[in-house]
């Protein structure tokens, strides 16, 4: 037993170690909820932390590098733009004779069917079968332009040639050869001008091709 001493004067007797262990338990008590609350706060620290560091870092820098690298590829592939090929053309052709006109016009259209871009320009090359062989036409001679067509877009270039009136039964025309510019594939095409060309004097042949882009007769 041990003695203590109370207000008001005299000692009390009480079991040893109790005021100790009292002590001991307040401090315990007070040292584990320091603890647990500081523990709360550190842990609730670092959710804070975490979330604000990798929101931001794997939001912004990831979007960021996306749109950049999109924009670069598109600019890249609309600046280049090949030749348009025998392939990727729709090739028709119509009569275009005016009347009045010394001389008959097929008319060539090309359009574009490539899906893409493609540039065109010079003369095509042309030829006209006949019943007495292949005669090619001859380039007119007139300046030449560059075009690009859009995907759809069409251009044009006339085949012009003199119309029979001898009376006779002159050059029968059964087809139209047409490659264009810088190619070596070829489309045949069904002749939709007059039947038949005067017979020459054996100096060539009568037919003129006019450049692409020009329209009508000889341009």
């Amino acid at each position: 037993m041990c003695n203590r001493h109370v207000l008001g004067g005299g000692w009390e007797e009480r079991p040893c170690g109790l005021g100790r262990s009292d002590s001991n338990s307040n401090s315990d008590s007070n040292s584990n909820s320091s603890s647990t609350g500081g523990g709360s706060g550190a842990d609730a620290s670092d959710r804070r932390g975490t979330s604000t560091g990798t929101g931001t870092s794997s939001g912004s820098g990831s979007k960021g590098s996306g749109k950049t690298a999109g924009s670069g590829s598109g600019t890249g592939a609309s600046a280049r733009t090949g030749k348009c090929l025998s392939a990727g053309l729709r090739i028709t052709a119509q009569d275009g004779t005016i009347g009045g006109d010394t001389d008959g016009t097929v008319v060539v259209t090309l359009t574009n069917r490539s899906g893409h871009d493609c540039t065109v320009a010079g003369y095509a090359g042309v030829d006209l079968k006949a019943n007495a062989g292949s005669l090619s036409a001859k380039r007119t001679g007139q300046q030449t332009v560059s075009a690009v067509l859009e995907n759809g877009e069409s251009t044009y270039f006339p085949v012009s040639c003199p119309l029979n009136t001898s009376g006779g039964s002159g050059v029968r025309i059964t087809g139209l050869v047409v490659t264009p510019p810088d190619e070596t594939h070829s489309v045949t095409l069904a002749w939709p001008g007059a039947a038949s060309l005067p017979v020459t004097d054996g100096s060539g042949s009568s037919a003129k091709v006019g450049p692409i882009g020009s329209a009508g007769q000889g341009g």
